[in-house]
């Protein structure tokens, strides 16, 4: 038993870590991106929320598999 809860907070402690610095990531390049040409935000806007949400998939995988470990 507690061998399985170990691997569920891995699973999602490691699948987590790396989608939340790529979303920091995204937001830190894309406000720089902002800072240099204010005209283009809001055609920076729309693909740094998409990629944000693929980032943010990946952490989902990662949940469901945490789940998913028996």
């Amino acid at each position: 038993m507690e061998n399985v809860m170990f691997a569920k907070a891995l699973a999602i402690g490691i699948g987590s870590m790396l989608p939340a610095f790529s979303i920091g990531w995204i937001g830190s390049k894309a406000m720089e991106a902002i800072g240099r040409n204010p005209e283009a935000a809001g055609k920076i806007l729309v693909p740094m929320l998409l990629v944000s949400a693929f980032a943010e998939a990946i952490a989902i995988y990662a949940l469901v598999i945490a789940f998913s470990i028996k």
